[in-house]
């Protein structure tokens, strides 16, 4: 299926311009001022002229640099991240729906599925620089992370993936990685921490909590 890149940018605008009102309370409420909810600097610039389709590294999904090249939001720096009051609610749904995400299923030329919840969830609407790391919640930063269907809710990839954007975000906060260098790095390749990652989850379980 081809989406004429001019389709993913007139979602981005309409996103942009949606009346105030439709973005969630705690986008108007953030308790650290300095936080811009629909800030966004993007890695590339997104072109989905081609159609999109999920490559993967090692064994393991990684979205179409093309479409998906990830994308920061400049206004959460470190200072906020490691600030106890910033949630990642003051970012999550600004810019873009969650109908606006789910125009993403079909750039990927996949079927959104349905039940998708609990044990029978099969994808998630990931953000490829995740929120916790200053990612933004505009559609460059999204893709439809799916599967293995015949695994347990633990082991499918989007919950994998969530321990990496855990492990970075305690790399980050203790000052053993730049948040620079993290948002590159996961945007590049998430699926090269996975094994570090597993081991910091498996010893420090509170700490990763699900990913954002």
């Amino acid at each position: 299926m081809k989406r004429p890149a001019a389709l993913l940018l007139g979602l981005l605008i309409a996103s942009l311009l949606q009346p105030a009102g439709t973005s969630a309370a705690a986008c108007d409420t953030c308790p650290v001022a300095s936080v811009q909810p629909k800030a966004s600097h993007a890695i590339r610039t997104a072109d989905t002229s081609h159609g999109c389709t999920t490559r993967t590294k090692s064994g393991l999904p990684v979205p179409d640099p093309k479409c998906t090249p990830g994308a920061i939001n400049p206004s959460v720096t470190l200072q906020v991240l490691k600030d106890p009051a910033f949630r990642t609610e003051c970012v999550r749904d600004c810019v873009t729906s969650e109908n606006d995400k789910g125009a993403m299923y079909g750039f990927y030329s996949l079927s959104r599925p349905t039940d998708n919840q609990g044990d029978n969830q099969a994808c998630e609407l990931d953000h490829l620089v995740p929120l916790e790391l200053g990612g933004a919640d505009t559609l460059d930063n999204i893709w439809p992370q799916c599967g293995p269907s015949n695994a347990e809710l633990p082991k499918r990839y989007f919950k994998e993936k969530d321990m990496v954007e855990d492990f970075l975000a305690d790399q980050v906060k203790t000052g053993q990685m730049k948040l620079g260098a993290a948002q590159s790095a996961i945007a590049k390749d998430w699926t090269k921490f996975l094994g570090k990652a597993t081991d910091f989850c498996s010893k420090n379980p509170k700490t990763c909590n699900g990913g954002q």
